[in-house]
């Protein structure tokens, strides 16, 4: 087990986790697509599209703008579609989905962090309703995810109104502070992407987790511990100290992210026409 967390009592503390690639081997957003092609409900044209984001992704070659225009382009496509639905598609995959890429490293840390008496905050890109479940699975206290626009009807209107990425986790994570106490200079913070340096700068005890080039050279530059993290395990299978039992979430974004429940939208889309029809 990782031995790298203090044990403090007061002021309070937490440990701020990016999510992909930090806390699980692969893109939350995109690990839901071979379900979705093999259910026949999306086509091969956005297949192909999604193993080549993931790819790109997990090489770690996804820079800013490239981020920024699947995040135009997945915004417009989950427009129209029912939250509701949404969340029932992503309950019913998670555990298969999400469960088995989970780095038993992370989940080493998030006990460790909770035995010191410290808060686990999840801070990720995706939406809020694939980040929500997958912190109450990992025993999370609270969630910081991306959220879209909700009409009167229930449904997406395609349009963001917190996209929780670069700069606005830094502020999300200050606000945080702000509001539970939370002593940042004792703080930790884990990310792999060079884009969350303001969320890793803004605490005491930065990480740099399976850095990218970019990060891996900010963090050498910093002299910012680099950690990797190398094997994804279900939870069932680890140390049987590790519970299941969700943490309350005392913080969530309402609403799914630009990039992460977009597959699960096309999904249910998908599964309507083809029953209706």
């Amino acid at each position: 087990m990782l031995r790298l967390v203090e044990n403090h009592s007061l002021p309070r503390t937490a440990a701020f986790f990016d999510l992909d690639k930090t806390v699980i081997a692969k893109s939350s957003t995109l690990t839901f697509s071979k379900s979705f092609y093999q259910g026949g409900l999306i086509n091969r044209r956005a297949v192909l599209r999604t193993a080549y984001t993931q790819f790109v992704f997990l090489a770690g070659g996804a820079d800013h703008d490239q981020m920024e225009r699947m995040r135009q382009y997945l915004s417009a496509l989950c427009r129209g579609w029912n939250v509701q639905q949404v969340k029932e598609i992503v309950a019913e995959t998670l555990h298969d989905l999400i469960d088995p890429i989970i780095y038993d490293e992370a989940a080493s840390l998030i006990e460790e962090h909770h035995a010191a008496g410290r808060d686990v905050v999840i801070v990720s890109t995706s939406g809020a309703e694939v980040v929500e479940p997958i912190g109450e699975l990992l025993g999370a206290d609270r969630v910081v995810a991306t959220r879209m626009v909700v009409g009167e009807d229930g449904c997406y209107t395609g349009e963001v109104e917190y996209y929780a990425y670069g700069p606005t986790k830094a502020e999300a994570v200050k606000e945080l502070a702000a509001s539970e106490g939370y002593d940042l200079a004792r703080c930790y913070a884990y990310s792999d992407s060079v884009t969350d340096v303001p969320m890793l700068e803004s605490v005491g005890h930065p990480y740099a987790v399976n850095p990218g080039r970019e990060l891996r050279r900010e963090a050498t530059l910093r002299d910012w511990p680099i950690l990797d993290f190398n094997r994804p395990v279900r939870l069932k299978r680890r140390l049987p100290t590790f519970s299941m039992a969700p943490r309350p979430t005392l913080m969530a974004a309402a609403a799914v992210g630009a990039a992460a429940a977009t597959a699960g939208l096309v999904w249910y889309a998908s599964r309507r026409r083809s029953t209706i029809t």
